[in-house]
């Protein structure tokens, strides 16, 4: 299990937002009741009542709740076994079928029908096949059900839906594999913005989590991933910061990284 923080924040934003709509229809124009802090950040779990005095203002000071365990990083990623949409259709997708022959990308997304998370779901579809080429899947998860994935994927771009996509959005209704990967806020009972590169044997070899109100860049997740398999082909080499293919890596030894340092 990840390790878990929780903060609390000065100010945290509120907006109506329009409702889920039926498998096959239009979304409707009924309102969602969202939780209050979806478009800023996670709810803390823990408050701290000291505060300091800025420009005649009070702000509350920062506070940690923090729990760590072993982390997922180098360890077996968690089997499931879920419905999804995928192609307008319900598929059953299970993780360890991937095993011994793709990558997979992991994201959890905190719901459907909402804002940030179309601009990541859409950029991971339109660069899907630059991740075909690499030899890895993608995988979206969130806590709603297929019927909300199917409405959503059917619903135009431009009117805040997905359109087609060419991988499955994974049904975690019953919060378990948003648990199983740390990303699950209880309280809120949805899921953080974790990502996940899982290797063909199934390890996980990266992890990111964002909270509700920031997005994911594609382009580190391909570099990421792109740094991984490099290092899995040369394992005598390591990637410095920034690394992409074709720059020069390092080797992890006190002489010989040398060659790398004077290269720079």
């Amino acid at each position: 299990m990840a390790c878990s923080a929780t903060s609390a924040t000065t100010t945290l934003l509120s907006a109506p937002a329009k409702s889920m709509a039926a498998p096959i229809s239009k979304p409707s124009h009924r309102t969602l009741s969202l939780p209050n802090s979806f478009l800023g950040l996670r709810k803390p779990l823990l408050h701290s009542r000291s505060s300091v005095s800025l420009n005649r203002s009070a702000v509350k000071s920062f506070s940690v709740n923090a729990s760590c365990e072993a982390p997922l990083v180098g360890n077996k990623a968690p089997d499931f076994e879920a419905e999804a949409v995928f192609d307008q259709e319900f598929i059953n997708v299970k993780l360890s079928e991937y095993i011994g022959k793709k990558y997979v990308i992991l994201f959890f997304y905190p719901l459907d029908f909402t804002f940030v998370c179309p601009t990541e779901i859409t950029a991971f579809s339109d660069r899907y096949s630059e991740f075909e080429k690499l030899n890895t899947e993608i995988l979206g998860v969130s806590i709603d059900s297929v019927f909300s994935h199917l409405a959503w994927v059917q619903t135009d771009r431009k009117s805040g839906g997905l359109g087609d996509l060419r991988y499955p959005l994974i049904a975690d209704i019953t919060k378990s594999i948003s648990k199983s990967y740390g990303v699950l806020i209880p309280d809120q009972g949805i899921a953080l913005r974790g990502l996940f590169i899982i290797d063909k044997e199934g390890i996980i070899q990266h992890s990111t989590i964002n909270n509700l109100a920031i997005g994911r860049s594609v382009d580190e997740t391909m570099r990421t991933l792109q740094a991984l398999q490099y290092v899995q082909e040369n394992p005598d080499e390591v990637c410095p910061a920034g690394w992409k293919p074709g720059e020069k890596s390092m080797k992890p030894d006190p002489k010989l990284s040398k060659e790398y340092f004077a290269a720079i």
